[in-house]
């Protein structure tokens, strides 16, 4: 017999979850109003990119302190001040009279999040039972794959019927509704004793250098030379930043990240097939819509709606997927949805030249099956490779990579395209057919790293 999970858990787990998956349905339905805001703020494309990578690197930033604000702050003061923040940046954006403020009001919202998303999976590992642990594990990650490919549909009706700022105003109301809810069961939830630890300004600048100088510099290949300075010495500096980082982790008694959790091989090819899935979410939520519109001549509707059946059939699929983990163990369903996601795109692949918007959307929604039978399974199984004392560290990496595979996700695939179109010359579709094959060569190469670790 199955032990049940109290009320408070299951309503603390909704309440941060719906922070959480309104933080991703607006990063990614962001990049559908670039057009919009370029004409109406009178900027350039490379300045209102900074919508989507000032949010990715605040976030990216933040969720590595997890660890260090779980043990420094009661849960509940974290969920209050990730979802006061959160409604003060939608308030900024909805209300912004000058690209400046929207920016910042993106970064407001990258902070709650980055508060958020970590806490939401420490919520279930903490109060979810083992027996559930799969099924809990796979409903918190739906609500993070199902938002990727939810956004860029919300947001291309919204900016179609109402407006841009939208986006923002009609979650404010959702948002108060999970506060409330959150006030209500979070406090009650069991807290483990706090400690004294002083904040480590000097490891947070190195966290900020790692991935500003990484994810600058990826973002660059797509416009400039790749061994341009403005590639090559981003790159360089978020390495050394991340490997100080890492040494001074190495040595401290009471680090702000354990990254010795790394040096077990279980869990770190566990952290490998997380990037690869959340690359290829992002990577797929690019090429799809883009390939409808450009090469099949599509509406930006379909092109949106086309992800919709894979969104939504993915979210329902992962917390079945949690559960047959909870009965079969990890391994069968995470390669059956690997296996899946491997068939799909080398199908996409081989008939890339002639794919009209019905193939595209049986074959996503395929990948989305994929993607739910695989995706918190993973992340279910990576972290069991751990003692619980050192679960939060775990959950704060794989969350990080996470976002990581998020912020240069989209940039490698549409340099992909780019590149490779123009060499062809005036094939188009070449490009989306080398991105197509990037992604199942990834795949494979995730197949191949779950299959070599022991159950």
């Amino acid at each position: 017999m199955k032990e049940r999970i109290s009320t408070n858990v299951l309503l603390a787990i909704i309440a941060v979850g719906v922070m959480t998956f309104s933080g991703v349905t607006v990063e990614t339905s962001m990049n559908i109003t670039f057009p919009t805001l370029i004409s109406e703020f009178h900027i350039g494309l490379n300045v209102v990119q900074w919508i989507t990578t000032i949010y990715l690197l605040v976030l990216s930033s933040v969720i590595p302190l997890s660890k260090f604000l779980k043990e420094r702050f009661k849960t509940s003061h974290l969920f209050i001040c990730a979802s006061i923040l959160f409604l003060i940046g939608l308030v900024v954006d909805a209300m912004a009279p000058a690209f400046i403020f929207l920016l910042l009001g993106r970064l407001i919202q990258g902070i709650g999040t980055g508060i958020a998303l970590p806490l939401m999976f420490n919520i279930i590992l903490e109060n979810v039972p083992k027996s559930r642990l799969g099924f809990m594990m796979g409903f918190g990650s739906l609500i993070t794959a199902a938002a990727s490919a939810v956004g860029p549909t919300f947001g291309g009706i919204i900016v179609n019927t109402l407006g841009w700022r939208y986006i923002f105003i009609i979650l404010i109301p959702i948002l108060v509704l999970a506060f409330i809810l959150g006030i209500i069961s979070v406090p009650k939830l069991p807290q483990s004793e706090l400690s004294n630890n002083k904040f480590d300004v000097f490891s947070l600048i190195l966290i900020f250098l790692t991935f500003a100088g990484l994810i600058f510099g990826i973002s660059n290949i797509s416009s400039k030379p790749l061994l341009s300075v403005n590639v090559i010495l981003p790159i360089i500096i978020g390495i050394i930043a991340l490997t100080i980082f890492i040494k001074i982790q190495d040595r401290k008694e009471d680090p702000i990240l354990n990254v010795k959790i790394l040096k077990n091989m279980a869990y770190s090819k566990y952290v490998i097939a997380f990037f690869i899935n959340q690359l290829i979410i992002l990577g797929l939520s690019f090429i799809v819509p883009n390939y409808v519109q450009i090469i099949n001549h599509s509406s930006s509707s379909i092109a949106g709606l086309i992800l919709l059946p894979g969104a939504v059939v993915g979210a329902i699929i992962s917390p079945f997927s949690g559960s047959l983990l909870d009965r079969l163990g990890a391994k069968k369903p995470i390669l059956t949805g690997i296996g899946a996601i491997v068939i799909s795109l080398l199908y996409l692949a081989a008939t890339s030249y002639n794919l009209s918007d019905t193939i595209f959307t049986i074959f996503y929604t395929i990948i989305m099956i994929g993607i739910g039978l695989s995706y918190g399974n993973i992340m279910t199984k990576g972290l069991d490779y751990l003692a619980a004392d050192i679960k939060a560290d775990g959950n704060a990496i794989l969350t990080t990579v996470q976002q990581f595979a998020g912020a240069i996700g989209t940039v490698i695939v549409s340099t992909i395209i780019t590149k490779i179109t123009a060499i062809s010359g005036t094939n188009n579709v070449i490009g989306y057919t080398f991105a197509i094959l990037f992604l199942a060569v990834l795949s494979i190469i995730q197949f191949l790293v779950v299959s070599s670790t022991k159950e």
